[in-house]
C-alpha cells in the first residue's frame, strides 16, 4: 500500500463538475492499494500517517503531526501509484489491485481514519470516478509512504 502525502492548507474533489470534498488545513492523502495488501498494512499505513511529524512548530521545524495539529485529512484512491514504471514509457499496472479489492481497502481505510479523527475531519474521493483534484500544498512539502 502506497501513500502520497501532501501537506496542504486547503484541497478539494471535484466529480463531474460538482465539488464532493473539501478541507482546509491538513493532509491531502493519495492511496494506492497493491496486490496482496492486507488490512494489517492499511492499519500500518493510517497509524504512520496520523503520527508523521510533517507541520511546523513554534520554532518552524517539522515536529507536529495531524493528531498534533488537529487538521484534516482529505482521502483519495489513486490506482495509478501502483503502477510499474521501472522500464519503458508506458506505465504497467499489474501491482495495482483488483478493483473491488482496492475499493474494499480503501473504504477500510477511510474506517479506520473516521474512528481514529471522527468523521468531520475525515474528507473523501469517489472510488473509480474522473475526479479532478485541486490543492495548495503548503511548502511544498510532499512524501511517498509505503508498507513495502
Amino acid at each position: 500500500m502506497k501513500g502520497l502525502v501532501q501537506r496542504v492548507s486547503k484541497a478539494s474533489v471535484e466529480v463531474n463538475g460538482r465539488e464532493i470534498s473539501r478541507i482546509d488545513a491538513g493532509i491531502l492523502l493519495l492511496l494506492g492499494v497493491e496486490r496482496g495488501d492486507e488490512q494489517s498494512e492499511t492499519k500500518q499505513l493510517l497509524r504512520k500517517i496520523l503520527t508523521y511529524r510533517i507541520f511546523p512548530d513554534e520554532a518552524g521545524r517539522m515536529n507536529l503531526s495531524l493528531l498534533d495539529t488537529g487538521g484534516a485529512l482529505l482521502v483519495v484512491p489513486q490506482f495509478t501509484l501502483a503502477a510499474d514504471t521501472s522500464s519503458g514509457t508506458r506505465p504497467g499496472f499489474s501491482r495495482a489491485a483488483a478493483p473491488d479489492l482496492a475499493e474494499s481497502q480503501y473504504a477500510s481505510f477511510l474506517d479506520l481514519a473516521r474512528a481514529e479523527l471522527g468523521a468531520a475531519r475525515v474528507k473523501e474521493g469517489l472510488f473509480g470516478a474522473d475526479m479532478k483534484v485541486g490543492l495548495v500544498n503548503d511548502g511544498p512539502v510532499t512524501f511517498m509512504l509505503s508498507t513495502r
